[in-house]
C-alpha cells in the first residue's frame, strides 16, 4: 500500500468530520470524548446542540483563564461549543474566532452562534497549518483534540506562535501518546481520524512548543482515552 501523504491524511480527517457534522456523532466512539466532558455550568452557556456535537477530548475553556476584552482563536472549532463559551467569557469587547476546514462544521457552528445570539464571534474556513490571520493578532489560542490530527504539527505550533500577541497564551486539550505506542496504532488511519494515532508524546510536544518559541510549557494528563494514549491539557505562552 502506498504511503499516506499529508494531503491524504487531511482529506481523510475532513471526510470523517464532515460525516460527524451531518450525523452529530462523535469521532471516537467512547465516553472519554465529547459532550460528557462538559459540566453543567458550561452547558448552560451555549446551545445544547453545540455541546452535544463536541468531538473533543477535553474542555480547554476550563483552563484558558479568559478575560474580558480578549481575542480567542479556537483551532478546529467544529460545531462551535468552545468558541461560544469563549465569546461569553470575553464579553462584547472581546472576540472569539473559530477556524475549521470543514464546511459542514462551519455551517453548524454559525447556526449555533445565531441561536445563541452572540455577535462577537467569527467562523473562518482554513487550515490550522496555515492560519488565515495576521501575526500577533490574538491573545489566546485554544483547541480541543485537533492538533493531534494534523500531519504537520510543527507547522501548526509555529503558526500558533506567529498569531499570538507577545505574552499571549496557548491552552489546548489534546491527545498525548505513550512513549511505547506501537507503530501499527500510529499508522492506522481509522485511528488517525478517530483521534488517537499521530499524537505526539509528552516529550515531543514539549520540544515542538519550545522550538516554536513558546515558554512556560506545561503538560498535564487528565484521563486515559486509549490503552496507548491520554488526554492532556497543554499550556504555554509567547514571550513578551
Amino acid at each position: 500500500m502506498a504511503e499516506m501523504t499529508d494531503t491524504d491524511i487531511r482529506e481523510r480527517v475532513r471526510d470523517r468530520y464532515a460525516a460527524a457534522a451531518k450525523s452529530a456523532s462523535g469521532c471516537c466512539g467512547t465516553e472519554t470524548f465529547g459532550a460528557t466532558l462538559y459540566d453543567e455550568a458550561a452547558r448552560e452557556e451555549v446551545p445544547t446542540a453545540a455541546v452535544e456535537a463536541s468531538l473533543g477530548c477535553g474542555v480547554p475553556t476550563a483552563v484558558a483563564d479568559l478575560h474580558e476584552g480578549e481575542t480567542v482563536l479556537d483551532l478546529g472549532s467544529g460545531a462551535g461549543a468552545d468558541v461560544l463559551i469563549s465569546a461569553g467569557r470575553v464579553g462584547p469587547s472581546g472576540k472569539a474566532i473559530g477556524l475549521d476546514m470543514t464546511d459542514e462544521m462551519l455551517d453548524r457552528a454559525r447556526a449555533n452562534a445565531a441561536e445563541a445570539g452572540f455577535h462577537n464571534v467569527d467562523f473562518v474556513k482554513g487550515y490550522i497549518e496555515d492560519i488565515p490571520l495576521p501575526g500577533a493578532s490574538v491573545d489566546v489560542v485554544i483547541s480541543n483534540c485537533v492538533i493531534n490530527l494534523s500531519a504537520d504539527k510543527r507547522k501548526v505550533l509555529r503558526e500558533t506562535a506567529r498569531v499570538l500577541r507577545p505574552g499571549g497564551r496557548f491552552a489546548v486539550s489534546d491527545v498525548i501518546a505513550d512513549p511505547d505506542m506501537d507503530e501499527a496504532t500510529r499508522a492506522d488511519m481509522r485511528q488517525w481520524t478517530g483521534c488517537i494515532a499521530g499524537a505526539l508524546t509528552r516529550v515531543e510536544f514539549e520540544q515542538e512548543l519550545a522550538e516554536a518559541g513558546l515558554v512556560d510549557i506545561e503538560v498535564h494528563e487528565t484521563h486515559r482515552v486509549h490503552e496507548h494514549a491520554s488526554s492532556a491539557i497543554v499550556r504555554a505562552r509567547r514571550p513578551q
